[in-house]
């Protein structure tokens, strides 16, 4: 195919490739996992940046806007978060650009432009083509700039050349690749301005030895048109399964897990330990402040779920006791999306992973310091989830493993988070108030879920 160099814009002039891609973009972009606006339609897209990463890939930077929620729809915070969804967001696309049809990549076909610079060209989405993912290895293995495109990597860990690309099917707001079942890159498909945490936490707990939390090796970032990370490289934990498929596999075969959730805490803990090692350190958050957003966060979901309506005024009562109670642990940094989807379990260690947070809140907030009881809660009612995905549903062993869990905590934290009761109680009601709306808007099937948990700690306070 000709050079793609002809077809990189000079600055100021990006207008011109949207021709090609705007109707493409408009048609592909909400069939994406990582498309956050599947509900919302797109009512504008402009490029921000695009680049010749090497021949025949394009690296973009596209901002897209969307119509507003309808009214009802039941925008809500996300639990300790701003509201959601916002009605723009910035996304980072890899486009192979090839003069013939590629059958091999079908899968990934975007589109052949009718019109603008790209006319007639088959566009894909380069990270399902092996040798674009090979290159794009290479880009890290070999730090340097490209155009506003940084690659940097940490000197003292060697990445070998020649690693086979596997693009892994699983992610929902991003895309990871496996290198030789040695290294995985995650690229960021959702981008914001600032460090990601998930480049940010492991990098400062590497610096503190923290061994739970594999640490980066290699990552790319961009300078326009503001600085942000991109993606991020680090060791791939081959042969490890996460948290939800292991539990799932105790449940199917009736063994028990209590002796995995009790090392677990351990390992959050240990974690949270790191962390407030790494990151400075708050006194308390304003309780009174906290559940009252909270209880804007309850309201607005009732709005738009009547089934959470008969228990308001009992939800409402564990946010007031927040209001009263002792503020507990101070705030720290914290992972802030917890649960057992986001740790690993290789050989007899838990490992984890995946720090960039609640994806729909503002990447500023996510890096607010919060108090370490909210990731205990999200662990918690990972645990219920796991639970009822067989019938009958095992309430027993959720108790059981939330028991265990918080025992681990409490021996290596040296508080306990049972002991903590009304600021547990408030954060994990606001967890599962969250998941209600979420599941009454994506997976209206699983919503007796966090239904179920919204009675136990209505009715029961815990």
């Amino acid at each position: 195919m000709p050079k793609t160099a002809s077809l990189v814009p000079s600055a100021g002039s990006l207008a011109g490739p949207m021709t090609s891609l705007d109707p493409l973009l408009r048609a592909w972009l909400p069939h994406q996992r990582w498309f956050a606006g599947k509900d919302r339609p797109v009512t504008d897209l402009r490029l921000l940046s695009m680049t010749e990463l090497f021949p025949g890939c394009l690296h973009l930077l596209v901002h897209a806007e969307h119509a507003d929620v309808p009214a009802g729809h039941g925008t809500v915070p996300a639990p300790g978060g701003a509201p959601v969804p916002p009605p723009a967001d910035c996304y980072q696309l890899l486009l192979d650009v090839r003069q013939r049809p590629s059958p091999r990549l079908h899968q990934a076909f975007i589109g052949r432009p009718s019109q603008g610079p790209l006319a007639g060209l088959s566009l894909y989405d380069a990270l399902y083509d092996p040798r674009s993912a090979q290159l794009l290895l290479e880009r890290l293995r070999h730090p340097g700039a490209f155009g506003p495109l940084r690659f940097e990597a940490d000197p003292s860990v060697p990445v070998p050349g020649g690693l086979m690309p596997r693009l892994l099917n699983a992610e929902q707001s991003n895309s990871s690749i496996v290198y030789g079942d040695a290294f995985i890159l995650k690229v960021f498909r959702r981008i914001q301005p600032g460090v990601n945490p998930d480049l940010e936490v492991p990098w400062a707990l590497a610096r503190q030895d923290c061994g739970r939390v594999p640490a980066p090796v290699a990552w790319f970032r961009t300078t326009e048109p503001e600085a942000a990370t991109l993606g991020v490289l680090q060791p791939f934990l081959c042969g490890a399964d996460d948290g939800w498929t292991l539990a799932l596999r105790a449940l199917a075969t009736g063994d028990d897990f209590t002796a995995q959730a009790h090392q677990l805490g351990e390992a959050t803990a240990e974690v949270h330990l790191a962390l407030a090692g790494a990151f400075p350190t708050g006194g308390h958050r304003e309780v009174t402040r906290t559940a009252a957003a909270m209880t804007e966060r309850l309201e607005a979901a009732a709005h738009s779920v009547p089934a959470l309506r008969p228990y308001m005024s009992r939800l409402r009562t564990a946010f007031a006791a927040l209001a009263d109670c002792d503020a507990g642990p101070p705030v720290q940094r914290v992972h802030g999306d917890l649960h057992l989807g986001q740790v690993l379990r290789a050989g007899r260690e838990w490992f984890v992973i995946d720090f960039e947070g609640e994806p729909s809140r503002p990447l500023a907030e996510r890096r607010l310091a919060e108090s370490p009881v909210r990731d205990v809660a999200g662990m918690l009612r990972s645990f219920d989830y796991a639970a009822r995905q067989r019938r009958p549903w095992r309430p027993e062993w959720a108790h059981r493993c939330r028991e265990a869990y918080c025992a681990g905590y409490a021996s290596r934290a040296g508080w306990d988070p049972r002991k903590e009761h009304a600021l547990l109680r408030a954060y994990e009601t606001d967890r599962a108030v969250y998941e209600v709306l979420y599941e009454a808007r994506h997976r209206p099937d699983w919503l007796a879920v966090p239904m179920a948990a919204i009675e136990r700690l209505a009715v029961r306070g815990g």
